[in-house]
């Protein structure tokens, strides 16, 4: 008996520092969507992230099986000239949405592992520190960014 109790205990302990190193991402996701580019340029992945949660969230990136890389990005402007930078993360405080937009942060979607078109959709998991993570399907627009 006292084995099945240390037994019972250890799997509590397992269950509970499990939970604990992965908490569940308290994350909206809505407006998701591609910016698609002609010859395989790189394309940019937009979104609305809200925080529905009581703690900060760090975005810390993002992969797909539709794309050899994803990356995190900014756009800033230096002397007049807009230059898009790769980030290690992203915060989203609690309570509040946070929008990677055109001009901003985005993510940078690189050598595409099939054609796509306007109209399509991809999958992509958003990675979070602590070890999260969600996954959405993102539109993909033309270039205009209007829905087709």
């Amino acid at each position: 008996m006292a084995c099945k109790g240390i037994l019972l205990g250890l799997w509590i302990a397992a269950s509970a520092v499990a939970a604990a190193a992965a908490p569940p991402a308290t994350i909206a996701v809505s407006d998701a969507w591609i910016r698609w580019l002609p010859a395989n340029l790189p394309a940019g992945g937009y979104v609305t992230l809200t925080n529905t949660g009581i703690q900060v969230q760090l975005l810390t990136g993002a992969t797909s099986p539709d794309f050899a890389e994803v990356s995190l990005h900014h756009t800033v402007q230096r002397d007049g000239v807009s230059q898009m930078q790769p980030v290690s993360r992203i915060e989203i405080p609690p309570g509040r949405a946070f929008r990677l937009a055109a001009g901003g942060y985005h993510l940078m979607l690189e050598q595409p592992t099939r054609p796509l078109k306007p109209g399509d959709e991809v999958s992509i998991t958003l990675h979070f520190a602590g070890g999260a993570s969600t996954t959405a399907q993102f539109a993909v627009r033309p270039p205009s960014g209007d829905k087709p």
